[in-house]
């Protein structure tokens, strides 16, 4: 497991590297005034997931952590049970694949004939039968302090990112309470989260008791990956769509939004709030995040 290099970034099991020089190019361009400006941009690159011996899809991806990002959507694509015996995660960088190999041998053909394609970015990639994968779905009532959605997002906030350094890019972050875990970047917002997916069922974590942080919208494909992970709170800096919030509601999702320095909107579980500060005692976001949030 790659740990965070950062002194800043001590407190998080695995944390962004915007100095990874994979992730990043620098590329000359000129700005509104005619003068030469060099920037950082993010990189994509193809990764082809196979699942046994069936090509699955291929995903454009920033390439850290593939072996996560595949188990991950495997898993919340419903091709891989949590319970599923993994005999190998394979991994050639040269041929830009990951192999995820199981005990059990299965086809999903007929799964990919009913591949669709979402509103979200890069891979976003759902199947009709993941909405059959929340029957029966119900989240613990786990309840959440205002106080500690206040400290995540002004941590994560401030946490050094590629979001922060080159833009076009969205973060999740898994978090306990008050503490950020894990903090996964990509190109999409679905792939970030099945990063997080892959390292919780490889790392058998119990989801119970965290919470979801993300940079993107509330999507109704976010709600069902967050709610087939198990967690009981999704939040997030951006907005919501009509389905999601319904989706949020049905399975008991505590579900945040548009949280901008002291302000939020809870638009499902706001029984499960429990109000611990004066949202007047928190500080305003700073300027420099808002312009960096508005450029991305």
């Amino acid at each position: 497991m790659q740990l965070a290099q950062r002194t800043d970034n001590s407190d998080f099991i695995i944390a962004p590297d915007p100095g990874a020089p994979r992730l990043t190019r620098a590329v000359e361009g000129v700005d509104q005034n005619g003068e030469v400006s060099r920037i950082s941009v993010v990189e994509e690159r193809p990764l082809t997931i196979f699942l046994n011996s069936q090509e699955i899809v291929t995903a454009m991806t920033i390439g850290d952590y593939p072996e996560y990002l595949a188990l991950g959507f495997l898993l919340n694509q419903g091709m891989l049970k949590r319970d599923e015996v993994i005999t190998g995660v394979d991994y050639d960088d040269d041929l830009e694949t990951v192999v995820v190999r199981t005990a059990s041998q299965t086809t999903y053909e007929h799964k990919l004939k009913k591949k669709t394609r979402t509103s979200g970015c890069a891979v976003g990639t759902v199947f009709g039968d993941m909405m059959e994968g929340l029957e029966g779905v119900s989240l613990p009532a786990t309840p959440l302090r205002t106080s500690w959605l206040y400290a995540l997002a002004a941590k994560i906030n401030r946490t050094p990112s590629l979001y922060l350094e080159a833009g076009a890019i969205h973060g999740t972050v898994l978090c306990h309470e008050d503490r950020p875990l894990v903090y996964m970047e990509d190109v999409g917002r679905h792939n970030a989260v099945d990063k997080i997916a892959g390292w919780m069922l490889q790392n058998r974590v119990d989801p119970s008791d965290k919470v979801l942080y993300t940079t993107g919208r509330l999507t109704s494909e976010m709600v069902i990956k967050t709610a087939m992970m198990g967690i009981p709170a999704l939040a997030s800096r951006s907005g919501f769509t009509a389905w999601g919030v319904e989706i949020a509601r049905e399975v008991g999702l505590t579900l945040i939004g548009r949280m901008r320095g002291r302000r939020f909107v809870c638009l499902s579980g706001e029984e499960r709030l429990i109000r611990d500060i004066d949202p007047a005692s928190v500080a305003e976001e700073d300027k420099k995040h808002r312009r960096k949030s508005a450029e991305a």
